[in-house]
């Protein structure tokens, strides 16, 4: 991938077929110099997509610009080459589920994705990973926090719903971090502050709670009953499974030797986590695709997470991680009039081979091509 290129004055014509929601079909987009969608056609525009299939740019659901393998990233240069990695895969739309650094920064850099952040974890002392989450001694604390983060990010706050209790000694296991009536009033106070709100969980102990509390999206979940997905299908709280994520739990519980009960119900939960996603699937759940990437899970890996999710079943895995995943996010989720012209070209059509989308020959960053393919 290269640098990216300026839009000409005249703008772009890209000829393909677009796929969307309603299926697929042949189209004509034109992007004027600003890098918009035009709502009409442009004279002299120049050609730059005349043939391929054209799909609105891809979602990463659940990333963590600013997080690397060794903790906090502190250069800011180095959290846009993370950026980077993502958009030269093709997702010009991430949703950063918690960073330990503030990357508001990079959201008014034109070569970069849209960042949508959720300010820090919020968890409790010796619950999480350390140095990553803003932690609290006292759980009624959490309210005001919630609030104090609504204000730093995005529209969006996320909270550590559980981890291993190393304090339970052999017998530790993951386990929630707060009490129900807190979090009725702490998920209260984020939509009274025009937020949603997210939780990490693996297990099921802490998922009624945050469920019926109101809570907006489970991170992972692979711990659902069919009684919890009942309850999330009927009110609407999505999931984003980090599938990829899951792929790395026997290697978790292969490190875990203190912990044997923690280390076996790790290793439980990755054997039944692609049943659990497409019994959530078949139920109404909405289930978008996130990669995790930052930690352990690199950058770039949306195509992979795509694929995870074809495997458990969703009837539609580009769709999560483009246009359905671009809707929920509050973003158009197609090439609309005045719109940024973010969007992913393939030269063959991803729905008959997934692998596509891991070669895209094109990819637009607000009307800008960062890559075209030969």
């Amino acid at each position: 991938m290269g640098d990216l290129r300026a839009v000409p004055a005249t703008g772009w014509r890209l000829r393909g077929t677009l796929l969307g929601a309603t299926g697929a079909a042949g189209a004509e987009l034109y992007v004027d110099g600003s890098g918009r969608i035009s709502p009409e056609p442009l004279t002299g525009a120049e050609d730059l997509v005349t043939s391929g299939w054209i799909v609105p740019g891809l979602v990463d659901a659940h990333c963590h610009v600013g997080l690397g393998p060794q903790g906090p990233v502190t250069d800011l240069e180095e959290c846009a080459a993370q950026a980077r990695t993502d958009r030269d895969a093709g997702a010009l739309l991430l949703r950063d589920c918690g960073s330990p650094v503030d990357t508001s920064p990079l959201q008014g850099r034109a070569d970069l994705p849209e960042i949508i952040r959720a300010g820090r974890h919020v968890a409790r002392p010796k619950r999480y990973i350390p140095g990553l989450a803003t932690e609290l001694d006292d759980p009624g604390l959490l309210v005001d926090e919630v609030r104090a983060q609504a204000a730093r990010g995005d529209g969006w706050v996320k909270l550590v719903g559980d981890w291993i209790d190393r304090g339970l000694g052999d017998g530790a296991d993951l386990a929630p971090l707060w009490p129900d009536e807190v979090l009725a009033d702490a998920i209260a106070a984020a939509h009274e502050a025009g937020a949603r709100v997210t939780a990490h969980v693996f297990g099921t102990d802490a998922l009624p709670g945050l469920i019926r509390a109101g809570i907006d999206c489970i991170e992972h979940g692979p711990g659902l009953t069919d009684d919890l997905i009942a309850e999330m299908a009927a009110r609407g709280t999505a999931l984003v499974p980090t599938l990829i994520n899951v792929e790395t739990f026997p290697s978790i519980a292969e490190k875990a030797t203190r912990y044997p009960r923690y280390a076996g119900h790790m290793r439980d939960l990755h054997a039944h986590a692609w049943e659990i996603v497409g019994r959530a699937i078949e139920a109404g759940v909405p289930v978008y695709a996130g990669t995790d990437a930052g930690g352990g899970i690199r950058h770039g890996r949306i195509a992979d997470e795509v694929a995870e999710l074809a495997r458990a079943g969703h009837p539609d895995p580009i769709g999560a991680a483009s246009w359905a995943a671009r809707d929920w996010l509050g973003r158009p989720a197609g090439p609309v009039a005045g719109a940024p012209a973010d969007l992913v070209v393939y030269d063959r059509d991803p729905r008959d081979d997934l692998a596509a989308l891991c070669s895209p020959s094109l990819v637009l960053v607000r009307g800008r091509p960062v890559s075209v393919g030969t």
